[in-house]
């Protein structure tokens, strides 16, 4: 199942040397895992509650995929070149499947609830 790496960053003006470093590396520590940008810095159009800062989204075909990115060595090495500039939330997830049925399940939560009840 696809997996994503998602980044909410508040990027910081002027933008560092650093990161424009990370920003010319980051594509090569992702290819060997099959690893492909989404969304990549763009300012959400936000319709309800709050956001600042920019979105970055990354593809990888699995969960397994997008962990041995983010713990392979090359990415480890150049993860300051940002960190240290750019402080954000960086998490990975499973995305849904092609068969998501979102009613399906909220009748599971309603049995689950129910059962609890």
């Amino acid at each position: 199942m696809t997996a994503y790496a998602l980044g909410h960053l508040r990027t910081q003006s002027p933008i560092h040397d650093d990161v424009l470093t990370y920003m010319e590396r980051i594509q090569a520590t992702m290819d060997p895992f099959g690893g492909r940008f989404i969304v990549h810095g763009e300012t959400p159009d936000v319709r309800e509650g709050t956001w600042e800062g920019d979105l970055i989204l990354l593809e990888f075909p699995d969960i397994e995929s997008a962990r041995a990115w983010y713990d392979s060595p090359a990415y480890q090495e150049i993860k300051h070149l940002r960190a240290d500039h750019v402080p954000g939330t960086i998490m990975l997830i499973d995305g849904c499947g092609p068969d998501h049925d979102s009613a399906a399940m909220a009748a599971g939560i309603r049995a689950a609830l129910a059962q609890q009840g």
